[in-house]
Parts: C-alpha cells; sequence; structure tokens
C-alpha cells in the first residue's frame, strides 16, 4: 500500500510502498478513502527536517543538553550514531483520516466491515488505529467533511477549556483550518467572535462564518479593536491558533483581555510572558493538549479503557462525536475550507504547495476506490526490497528473520547481525513503516507485516526477536516450534510459566532431532573489557566479591517498561543484564538471591545481593534516582588481593593485577557486535548456543526471583 513519510534529517517527502499493517487486539484496520493534510503541524515538520543541523538544535534545546550528557558518559561517537540514527527514521504524516472498516480487531463488539470511521490515521491507503480514538460517521455526513473531525476536534478542546457562556465576546487569534472551525463552534455556543488574521481570504470566511474581523496586514490595532468589540470591558477569552515564534499574540492576548479573562492555547507561539501582564489581571493562561482527555494516555489510547462518562464528559472519542454531530446539523460548515484536492499518487505536489508561498487552505487527500486489483494490493503484507544495498553475506547458513524494528533493532542489532555477515532475509514490524525503513537501509530482500510469514519461510533458519517485553516468551516458542533458532533480545520471559513454557518446546523440538539454539542478547558477556577480566580472573583463585552500579534513570511510572504484564518492570526488563554480567564472572551457579527496594512509587531503586556456590558474592545496585551526567554502569571486581574497576565499558582499571593496569578504549563498547557475531558463527558451524541454555534460564529466574522480592520488601 501507499503512505506518505517524511524525513527528519532533510525534510524530503516521499509516497513509499509499505506492507500493510496487521490489525492488533482493541483496534480497527481502516481503508482510508480521504484524509486532510493539517496544514501548519505538517509544514512545521516539513521545515524542521529541511533546517540545517544548527537550525535544529536551536529549536530543541532540552535534546541538545541529553545529547551533551550522553557524550559525557559514552563518549563522541555512540552519541552521534544514536542521534543519526534518530533522525534517519521517517516520520510517517497525517492525523486526519476518513474510511471504512476492512478488519476488526479481538476484543471490540459492534464494529463491522464497511462502517465508516474516522481517525487520527496516518496519510495512508490503509491504518490500524485503536478504538478510542475513532467514531463512527452519521450518514449525513460526506466523506469529505469527516476528514475534518480530528481538526475539528482541537478546536472543540481549546473552547471547553475557555469554558464560554452564552453572549461572551471571544478573540480568535489566527484563522487557519482550527482557527476558522473555532470561530463556527464558538458562534454555535451563542459567543460574539472577533477573528485576527493577515489573510485577507481567511478574513473573508470568518466574516462569512459570523465574526467581525481585524485585518493585521492593513495596520489595524487588534488591542483596540478587542476593546471597542466588548464595549470597553476587554474580551472574556482570547484563543491563541496561529503558529509562529514570535511572542507578540500572548501580549496582545493579555492586553486585550478583561480582568481574570481566559486565554487558551491551541497553536504554537513564543512564550516569554510578561509577569506583568498576567499579574495585573490576574489572567488565566493553559495550553491545550490536541484532541481533548485520553490524549497521551496509553490506558486510554492504546488499551482501549475509557474513562467513565460521569467523571470525564468529554473525551477524544466523544470530542469526535459532537464534532460530527455539529457537522451533521449543519451548525459546522466545512466545505467552504477546503482549497484543494489530491490523489495519493500525486501527494509530493500538495507537499510543494504546503511548503510553497501559493495560498491554501483544506488540501484533501483522496485514495482509490476499492475494487479486486487495489484491495488485494492495499492488503498486502509483504513488500519485496531492492537489493541495491544488500551485502553478500559470508555467513549464508545463517538466514535472518527479523521480529521488530524500533530503535534498538535498527541503531544496534540489526548492523550487528549485518556486520557478523548474515543473510538479512526479512524483518517485520507491526506497523509496516519502521521494517520499510530498516529494509532499505540494511539491505534486507523483504519487509512484512505478518510476523507469522516469518516463521513459516523456509529460506529463514534463525529469528531475532526485538519486540516488546510480553511478546518474547511467545514469539521465542514459536521460532522453536518451526524449528528455527532464537535469538532475543532480553528479557526472555516475564514469569516462570513462560520460561517452563520455552524449556517444553526445546524440549520437544530436541525429541525431534532439532536442537536449537536460544540465546538472550547478553552483550555485557562479549564486550572486549569484560573478556579481558575474565581472562585475569582465571588466574585468581578463591571466592570474589562483585559490585555492580547501574544509574539507570528515571523513566515514568505509565511507561510500558514499568508495567508489569507489559515490560515486565525495570528488575526483569533491564537489571538482568547485570544479573547476568556477573554470574558469567563468577562462573559458578547462583545458590541465594536477596533483594531490597527503596520505598518509591516506581520500585527501581533495587539493591539485589547473590551468593555463588563457590562461596563469590555479587551485589547490583539498580538506581533510578541519579543523575544523567554520572556514568550509567561501573562494575568492580574483588579477587585474591586485587581490584578491577569498568566504568561504561570505555575504562578498565586494575589494581595488584601483575602485568595489567588498564585498558581504555576510544568509545564505549558494550560487546554487541561480537554477541551478534557468536550467534551467526554458531548457526553456521551448526554449533552449541554460545551462552548455555541453563544459564539463561537460571539468569531470568534469579531475575524474576529478585523482582518478586523487591516488591514485597517495598
Amino acid at each position: 500500500m501507499k503512505q506518505i513519510l517524511q524525513s527528519l534529517k532533510n525534510g524530503s517527502t516521499e509516497v513509499a510502498e509499505v506492507p500493510c499493517p496487521a490489525v492488533k487486539r482493541g483496534h480497527l484496520l481502516v481503508r482510508s478513502s480521504r484524509t486532510l493534510v493539517s496544514v501548519g503541524t505538517e509544514r512545521m515538520l516539513v521545515e524542521f527536517g529541511k533546517a540545517g543541523w544548527i537550525e535544529k538544535a536551536r529549536q530543541q534545546p532540552d535534546k541538545v543538553r541529553m545529547v551533551l550528557d550522553k557524550i559525557k558518559t559514552d563518549g563522541l561517537m555512540p552519541t552521534l550514531e544514536a542521534v543519526f540514527n534518530k533522525l534517519d527514521q521517517p516520520l510517517p504524516l497525517g492525523y486526519c483520516n476518513v474510511g471504512s472498516v476492512m478488519e476488526v480487531g479481538s476484543g471490540l463488539v459492534g464494529y463491522a466491515a464497511g462502517d465508516r470511521i474516522v481517525s487520527n490515521g496516518k496519510h495512508a491507503e490503509a491504518v490500524c488505529v485503536p478504538v478510542n480514538l475513532t467514531a463512527r460517521v452519521p450518514d449525513s455526513v460526506s466523506d469529505e467533511e469527516a476528514a475534518f473531525t480530528v481538526l475539528g476536534a482541537i478546536a472543540l478542546q481549546g473552547i471547553r477549556l475557555v469554558n464560554p457562556t452564552l453572549g461572551e465576546t471571544v478573540v480568535v487569534t489566527g484563522l487557519g483550518l482550527i482557527g476558522l472551525v473555532t470561530v463556527q463552534l464558538l458562534r454555535a455556543h451563542g459567543c460574539r467572535v472577533l477573528g485576527l488574521d493577515f489573510d485577507a481570504d481567511k478574513l473573508a470566511l470568518a466574516k462569512q462564518f459570523g465574526a467581525e474581523v481585524v485585518n493585521l496586514s492593513a495596520g489595524q490595532d487588534p488591542v483596540a479593536a478587542a476593546h471597542a468589540f466588548s464595549r470597553g470591558r476587554g474580551v472574556d477569552a482570547v484563543i491563541i491558533t496561529a503558529a509562529t515564534k514570535s511572542n507578540e499574540p500572548m501580549h496582545q492576548a493579555a492586553l486585550m483581555s478583561r480582568k481574570r479573562g481566559r486565554i487558551v492555547l491551541v497553536g504554537v507561539t513564543g512564550l516569554e510572558l510578561s509577569r506583568a501582564d498576567f499579574f495585573e489581571k490576574e489572567l488565566t493562561f493553559q495550553v491545550s493538549c490536541s484532541y481533548g482527555p485520553g490524549r497521551y494516555d496509553p490506558s486510554y489510547e492504546d488499551r482501549g479503557n475509557d474513562y467513565p462518562v460521569g467523571f470525564v464528559r468529554w473525551t477524544e472519542q466523544r470530542n469526535f462525536e459532537a464534532v460530527l454531530d455539529m457537522m451533521s446539523d449543519g451548525r459546522l460548515d466545512v466545505k467552504p475550507l477546503i482549497s484543494h484536492r489530491f490523489e495519493i499518487d500525486n501527494a509530493l505536489a500538495a507537499y510543494e504547495l504546503v511548503g510553497g508561498a501559493a495560498p491554501s487552505l483544506g488540501i484533501l487527500l483522496e485514495y482509490p476506490a476499492i475494487n479486486a486489483k487495489s484491495d488485494a494490493q492495499v492488503r498486502a503484507q509483504t513488500v519485496v526490497l531492492p537489493r541495491t544495498n544488500a551485502a553478500t553475506p559470508t555467513r549464508a547458513a545463517a538466514s535472518i528473520g527479523f521480529i521488530g524494528s524500533g530503535s534498538y533493532a535498527t541503531g544496534v542489532l540489526i548492523p550487528a547481525f549485518k556486520a557478523a555477515g548474515a543473510r538479512l532475509k526479512t524483518v517485520a514490524s507491526s506497523g509496516g513503516v519502521s521494517g520499510v525503513h530498516a529494509g532499505r537501509k540494511f539491505g534486507f530482500e523483504s519487509t512484512t507485516t505478518d510476523t507469522d510469514g516469518v516463521f513459516a519461510d523456509r529460506d529463514v533458519n534463525s529469528i531475532i526477536i526485538s519486540t516488546r517485553h510480553d511478546s518474547h516468551a511467545s514469539l521465542v516458542c514459536a521460532a522453536i516450534r518451526a524449528k528455527k533458532h532464537a535469538f532475543v533480545e532480553k528479557p526472555i520471559a516475564l514469569t516462570l510459566d513462560e520460561l517452563r513454557a520455552i524449556e517444553l518446546a526445546r524440549d520437544e523440538a530436541i525429541s525431534q532431532g532439532f536442537t536449537p539454539i536460544v540465546m538472550v542478547g547478553f552483550n555485557r558477556r562479549f564486550a572486549p573489557q569484560v573478556v579481558k577480566m575474565k581472562s585475569l580472573m582465571n588466574g585468581a583463585r578463591g571466592p570474589k566479591a562483585f559490585v555492580m552500579t547501574a544509574n539507570a534513570g528515571a523513566i515514568p511510572a505509565e511507561h510500558w517498561t514499568q508495567d508489569r504484564d507489559v515490560g515486565g518492570g525495570r528488575i526483569v526488563g533491564e537489571a538482568c543484564h547485570f544479573i547476568d554480567l556477573i554470574r558469567y564472572l563468577a562462573g559458578e551457579p547462583i545458590v541465594a538471591m536477596r533483594a531490597n527496594a527503596m520505598e518509591s512509587a516506581s520500585g527501581d531503586s533495587v539493591t539485589i545481593e547473590m551468593n555463588f556456590a563457590d562461596g563469590s558474592i555479587g551485589t547490583v545496585h539498580y538506581f533510578s534516582n541519579g543523575s544523567k551526567a554520572f556514568p550509567k554502569e561501573r562494575l568492580e571486581v574483588f579477587a585474591q588481593g586485587r581490584v578491577l574497576q569498568l566504568d561504561n565499558f570505555r575504562k578498565l582499571t586494575g589494581f595488584g593485577w601483575p602485568k595489567f593496569s588498564k585498558m581504555n578504549l576510544w568509545s564505549q563498547d558494550k560487546g554487541q557486535k561480537p554477541c551478534a557475531a557468536a550467534f551467526v558463527n554458531a548457526v553456521a558451524a551448526g554449533g552449541a548456543s554460545p551462552i548455555p541454555f541453563d544459564e539463561l534460564i537460571e539468569v531470568a529466574k534469579a531475575t524474576i526471583e529478585a523482582a518478586d522480592l523487591a516488591r514485597v520488601k517495598q
């Protein structure tokens, strides 16, 4: 299917061939009919992409600070690689979509194929959207009109925050699409409206919708006009829907407001506020968050948990419905806002218009009507990629199918497996876009959204799993049952039951004559400095003491990694790395575990203590309450009157070791490349797993036990 993608690196826009997304639980798969270009938002994205590095940095000072902190701790080259990888990922454009349901995800009732639906879906021939970000289109509303629903909800949410009453005076600053919809909705509320803009055509439309207007390009004074409009009292409220870097709209809003007036920012402006402007009148200022309550709440948007109507009357979805109702009974007329129509095949011309000087307002993209041929093309879940960038495999026996193509996969794992000489056969992603990017960048033969097809592919003998943690165990089991080797990014499982399922699947495969290589991405074992530490410790007799300090940094409690059912929590999801590292260096089984968590909402500052069969002890300090300026990882080993200290996988120092004092690297190396190479070589040679399977299970059980102990002691 076709989808519009934009590069944040250079601002270029393309109509790309992307696999049709797979429908997910609680989602609807929708065949697009029309999408609306949000000119203001999408122009800003294009302009950001076209900006140079210095200008990009100026626009995102908070990101610059993060980059500088990362350089201090990780080194220049790893930081630059991470930044370039982030900017290199294509951005799907659009969030105003209307179409018909193709497929209903599990867990949903009351929907059927053919239902007309609006959503915040992208500019694509098919979109998979969560049900709470959709609404049914009334029969009396055309697809072209319905395409304005999401923008209408943005306008409506700004109005709800203003909370206008009948007869109040409200100024709308900026008469683009959202501004003109805001004018109409305010008029429907019974408000008197004053519209401000520089564009005579937009001012004429606002006047047509019942507003009085001020032409800023003609030098008219908006403050004086607002005072006259409000009979000298000052306006009750100002809604700013303009997109500008200037602070002037905020200053003007304060000057034209009455005492205790309300100002709501829906668009984008400079926010260098004058205290005097707001202090003297006790003005209220609020920024509106998109479509309404529920926005950016994963529980509402992704998992479909609605807010009770008795407590949250107007959610995102209910705002969509309210806008559609206004269209249906004629109180909101968006037809005059349509200035251009383009077919999806000609979408680049639409973006030339967006980025140019020619006047435009509502730009609609049209998608082909359904017929047998086009429907099959849209539904295609696999896209064959050109082989121009493919490297000749040096380990052809390892033919890789990648499940997951997120930032870690594209920034670390896929480059490591490519460098190891594996055959990059196919890459699967749920949405399709990241898979296309990874496939084209690294030379995969195909990309798909059909995960089952990867397991069924006879040309694939090894599955690399880089998905969310709750899917790891089931995907490992699926790979084993399909008689394929499996490399899974940590953790291998979230529960003991999942671990047991993996053991049973492996035992069954072995009984059928296939011994799968199952490996977890415990890359720190393979880091060059850790390899050196292991060789040094082989000459040190007796028990050893290990102290691992991880300055993990804070992650919000609502992040998916903190969800026990999805991410497993940070101990299972990340601290497993450090338990495994100490287990590897100790070279002995873990015989006892203890854990103590600091009292906090997230419970992700934990000390874990381990005892080993030879009397060695290990401690992992996994803390989320430190500074990002401090190195993330430090490992100290005490053995036979000697000490090894490894700082952030860049600096290794020996104290008291014969013929060894230090091993420093120019940049951080956590062993990802040799880890991938070890797996590829084992597959190619038909050898044993680079990490013994029993050790993987032992570490996983110990990690789950540590997480459970930490939760008990909170």
